[in-house]
């Protein structure tokens, strides 16, 4: 079957605006995908009776970042942002809460 192309600058000013509407719409996908901001970090120091636990579960009601997570899954973005291989924490230690 084939198709004859009977205005030229219709057909091509056609397919520009298709392909330009698409570009947008990529961006504006994308734009919102990224909605809730940029990801910043808060400094945490370990004191006397802290544990992973209830750090988790202090940044769970105070913390926007972790808003309708699981305290597991706090728990475990936690660990992994400052390399933790277990929950034993040190008086004194550093670690690093996302935030917004």
């Amino acid at each position: 079957m084939k198709v004859k192309i009977v205005n030229v600058k219709k057909f091509i000013r056609s397919v520009i605006i298709i392909i330009i509407g698409g570009i947008l719409l990529l961006f504006i996908s994308l734009n919102n995908t990224y909605s809730k901001g940029e990801i910043k970090y808060k400094t945490e120091y370990i004191t006397y009776g802290d544990t992973i636990w209830k750090i988790a579960e202090k940044e769970y009601r105070e913390n926007k970042y972790f808003e309708n997570k699981d305290i597991r899954s706090i728990i475990k973005e936690i660990k992994s942002i400052n390399s933790m291989e277990n929950q034993i924490l040190q008086v004194g230690e550093k670690i690093l809460i996302p935030t917004y």
